[in-house]
């Protein structure tokens, strides 16, 4: 079963150096399911005052700066996992630094139909 972890956590809890450390205790994770078949794919995002946010109405495009919501916490990053099942992909979130300070949100992914092909 696939699932996308999502990172949330408010960017001002993180000095430089937990953050280095943070980054460096993530990849290991990353590698011990790397080796297990388990990791699809990683990655922090850039700072929040970096996104841009897309909204259509009406047919016209609204851009915006910043997340599409304000508050505390922020999209930080995602892990994409093959697990076994739930139990499996929160024994992997426990261990996520970022769990500690923030959030880490599991969500299972929607198989396409069979056929299906993405364009």
């Amino acid at each position: 079963m696939k699932y996308m972890l999502l990172i949330y956590g408010a960017e001002s809890d993180w000095s430089p150096e937990e953050r280095e450390q943070c980054m460096l205790d993530s990849m290991k994770l990353c590698q011990e399911l790397e080796a297990a078949g388990k990791l699809l794919d990683s990655s922090p995002l850039r700072s929040v005052e970096t996104a841009t946010s897309l909204r259509m109405r009406n047919g016209k495009r609204q851009v915006t700066d910043g997340p599409f919501a304000e508050t505390t916490e922020q999209l930080g990053g995602y892990y994409l996992i093959d697990v076994d099942n739930l139990d499996e992909a929160l024994q992997f979130a426990a261990k996520l630094p970022p769990a500690k300070k923030g959030t880490v949100e599991i969500r299972p992914l929607e198989p396409l139909p069979e056929g299906a092909a993405l364009v």
